[in-house]
């Protein structure tokens, strides 16, 4: 029987806390910030380490932005002191720590902080993000352009510009709107001379889709599909909203138009029934609200099990633009990324005097980013600086007097 004698002329050391080895990469701080960028506010989190370091998120959750940063607030609470490199961690603990679990304001939270952290980590090891996701498939990442379809000589012009400038795929959305009023049969009639002509002018040799923006009933959609000789859409966009699935299930047998859903996910459990019952064909989640890299992986692998491609949600500002090319440039299931920033739309939301440094389009196409974390850089004096106030979504209502979807 041997013993071990304790040398009491050798100090203790302490064992370091599992995860916690390097204290620099520990929290220190979690903050939302809203600012008004173009037309909209952006709510903006910044998440600092002991030793200084900063990465950045975007929420997606627009006209709740004030929601949101209560929630952040929240959850800094307790991650504040956690390991900024144990990601998948920090996420389970915000998604499990309360009984009710879920929700688009928790995950519109989260998502922000989930990409902050991402972009620390790429920052700390002096990777670009896509290299966290294992590594980029390709170089450049294409987009669709959009514009509203108000008149069919000015869709026609329009259409023509973004030919000019490169883009083979482009997205409409109807108007249909007095004031506040909408109209839905009015607008679907409009709407399909409008994609008619397009087809007749430029053929087959760009991609059409539309989005409808879930303002309509399936029969609605189904009286459209009707009015549109076979083949003149490549997709058809949030045509209805996603809480029932069956509701698309139904649809889906009235047209053979490709689906393009998935803006309004907040997770992996909610655009389960749509890849696993076929319900779509485009998967149109956002980074910004369906969890961040962390859940948007996930899905996108499911995803690719049954050949869907990504077709990402995209309308925020310049940190929800460089998660989503970081990420569409590192999953083999792709086809294009939503862009704001075409030769037809000017909505302000990419403000260079607040975000000097940020992902750049080569005609089409976003440059993937080869620096450190996202690749972005952020005026803070500017963007703290900018007014921020309430901008509430249009609230509309039917001829009849009765509310709608915006």
């Amino acid at each position: 029987m041997s013993t071990t004698t304790k040398d009491l002329t050798k100090p203790e050391t302490a064992t370091p806390r599992r995860g916690c080895a390097n204290l620099a990469a520990r929290i220190a701080a979690i903050e939302p910030i809203q600012a008004r960028v173009g037309g909209r506010n952006q709510l903006l989190v910044r998440v600092e380490t002991e030793d200084g370091l900063v990465g950045w998120g975007e929420s997606g959750l627009s006209s709740r932005e004030a929601a949101v940063s209560e929630v952040v607030k929240n959850f800094e609470g307790f991650l504040r002191g956690k390991d900024s490199r144990q990601i998948g961690r920090s996420w389970q603990e915000a998604y499990r720590s309360q009984y009710f679990e879920g929700g688009r304001i928790i995950t519109a939270a989260m998502s922000a902080i989930d990409i902050a952290l991402y972009d620390l980590l790429g920052k700390r090891l002096g990777v670009p993000v896509y290299q966290l996701l294992g590594g980029k498939q390709r170089d450049m990442v294409p987009t669709f352009a959009s514009f509203m379809a108000d008149e069919i000589e000015q869709s026609l012009a329009d259409t023509r510009t973004l030919i000019d400038a490169g883009w083979d795929c482009v997205r409409i959305y109807p108007s249909g709107f007095e004031n506040t009023i909408f109209n839905p049969r009015a607008s679907l009639q409009r709407t399909a001379e409008t994609l008619i002509r397009l087809r007749e002018t430029f053929g087959h040799s760009i991609c059409i889709g539309i989005d409808l923006h879930h303002r309509y009933t399936p029969a609605e959609i189904a009286s459209l599909s009707n009015m549109l000789p076979r083949g003149t859409l490549d997709f058809l966009e949030e045509p209805i909203r996603s809480e029932s699935p069956e509701a698309y299930e139904m649809l889906r047998t009235m047209t053979d138009i490709p689906f393009a859903i998935g803006e309004e996910f907040s997770s992996k459990w909610q655009a389960a029934p749509f890849i696993e019952k076929g319900l779509t064909q485009y998967m149109r989640f956002d980074i910004s609200n369906i969890g961040g890299f962390t859940e948007a992986m996930k899905v996108a692998g499911w995803c690719e099990r049954h050949y869907i491609d990504l077709m990402p949600h995209n309308p925020l500002g310049p940190v929800c633009t460089a998660a989503s090319v970081h990420m569409s440039a590192a999953v083999a299931n792709f086809s294009w990324l939503e862009t704001r920033q075409s030769p037809v739309e000017n909505l302000g939301f990419h403000n260079r005097d607040i975000f000097p440094v940020q992902a750049e389009m080569d005609g089409p196409c976003y440059i993937v980013s080869d620096a450190p974390g996202l690749g972005i850089e952020i005026n803070e004096a500017a963007l703290r600086a900018s007014d921020v106030g309430h901008v509430e979504c249009p609230h509309l209502s039917r001829p009849d007097g009765s509310v709608t979807n915006w």
